[in-house]
């Protein structure tokens, strides 16, 4: 049975140029409470309070059309990211990147935006009630640091870190931004014994929607270390 969309949220890609190349913000949660242990970027849940009067009229917030991030969407990227480490973003330097669907079967369904944004600078404070750690990574190290054990990442963070690895710069990694954003509405593929064996998106001919379906593949087999992402 299909759990209804019961709201948005908000994640935000911080990137900065380094010696070594382009590196992304990740911030690890506590073991208890939701996503425990994983490490994910900034971001969290759309509040009343990031909704304004006069913003435009959104008659399609959860459909399928690539319309672009409601405003208080991005009003929620800023101010999350602000509590949870500290820095400051300009709504304007944000870059949207994708939209996520989580799976029918999942507990609490949130649309989620994903932008990119380029470090502002300034002093990082922890949210201590949120993370016990942050990091900043090359996109790479961080698949491989999942794919040895020593990270725990969940597929969107693993597929936006996958589609940021070929990037050698922050001005790069932003002028390649899909436009519109691409938009992800996940099926979770199962095996025998009812466990997750792969995710899958449009495209994949074992989607779930046969309107989506294709021929080819277009999923993210997780049932075993390391993931591998498919795409043909």
């Amino acid at each position: 049975m299909e759990s209804p969309i019961v709201g948005r949220a908000a994640t935000v890609v911080v990137v900065r140029d380094a010696e070594a190349g382009l590196e992304v913000l990740l911030l690890e949660r506590p073991v208890a409470g939701s996503f425990g242990g994983a490490w994910a970027f900034p971001g969290g849940r759309v509040d009343p309070e990031d909704s304004h009067p006069d913003d435009p009229e959104e008659h399609a917030a959860h459909d399928d059309a690539p319309s672009a991030a409601p405003a208080a969407v991005r009003r929620a990227a800023v101010r999350e990211t602000r509590e949870e480490t500290g820095l400051l973003l300009a709504e304007s330097h944000l870059v949207e990147l994708s939209r996520w669907v989580p799976p029918a079967r999942a507990p609490k369904r949130l649309t989620t935006w994903f932008f990119l944004a380029r470090d502002p600078g300034g002093e990082m404070l922890l949210s201590a009630d949120e993370h016990v750690d942050s990091a900043w990574l090359r996109p790479a190290v961080a698949l491989e640091r999942h794919a040895a054990g020593e990270m725990v990442l969940f597929p969107p963070t693993w597929l936006t870190l996958h589609g940021l690895a070929g990037a050698g710069s922050v001005e790069e990694a932003l002028g390649s931004a899909p436009r519109p954003a691409a938009r992800f509405a996940s099926y979770q593929l199962l095996d025998a014994d009812g466990r997750i064996e792969a995710v899958l998106w449009a495209g994949d001919a074992q989607y779930g929607d046969p309107a989506a379906a294709g021929s080819g593949r277009h999923r993210l087999t997780i049932s075993r270390l390391p993931w591998v992402y498919e795409r043909t």
